[in-house]
């Protein structure tokens, strides 16, 4: 079951930060048809800056599934550093119980948020609502959940502080 549940969160994740680095690429490309048009052409083209927020902020919360895969969650690391092992495995408990309810926080806040924003459009793009800017606060916090348990079953200290 293990395996199978490792194997799983690796394709999440993997699949996650995929997204989050087309997310990146949408972002730059935006910007420089938007310095582009500004500056060689002198014809701004206003909607640019809304998506390249847009993008910026999907990219965000498709990047943390990674972030906790690779523990860097928050947790306090000379605490940790000087426990002994049996005492670290309660401290990754600790943390891995309080990363879930943050991400429960988000996914219950974020789509409430986001439902809630749903009526309003973005500025530059009347046609677009805002439900799908705000839509990735829920989505980060569920691809989320599979790296934290991911990192409880298999620990990955990739911090340079605690990296083993």
């Amino acid at each position: 079951m293990k395996p199978l549940f490792l194997h799983l969160e690796r394709w999440s994740t993997g699949a996650s930060m995929a997204l989050a680095c087309a997310m990146l690429g949408v972002a730059a490309s935006l910007g420089m048809f938007q310095i582009l048009m500004r500056f060689v052409f002198e014809e701004p083209a206003e909607w640019t800056e809304v998506l390249i927020r847009f993008s910026l902020i999907w990219m965000v919360f498709l990047a943390i599934p990674m972030a906790f895969r690779q523990g860097a969650m928050v947790s306090v690391d000379v605490l940790y550093r000087w426990s002994p092992p049996p005492l670290r495995r309660v401290l990754d408990w600790v943390v891995c119980v309080a990363a879930l309810i943050l991400c429960a926080v988000l996914i219950w806040w974020g789509f409430d948020y986001a439902r809630r924003g749903g009526v309003q459009t973005m500025a530059g793009l009347e046609s677009l609502s805002m439900f799908w800017a705000y839509l990735a606060l829920p989505v980060g916090g569920l691809l989320s959940i599979p790296g934290i348990v991911g990192n409880l079953l298999d620990p990955r200290r990739q911090e340079l502080e605690t990296a083993q």
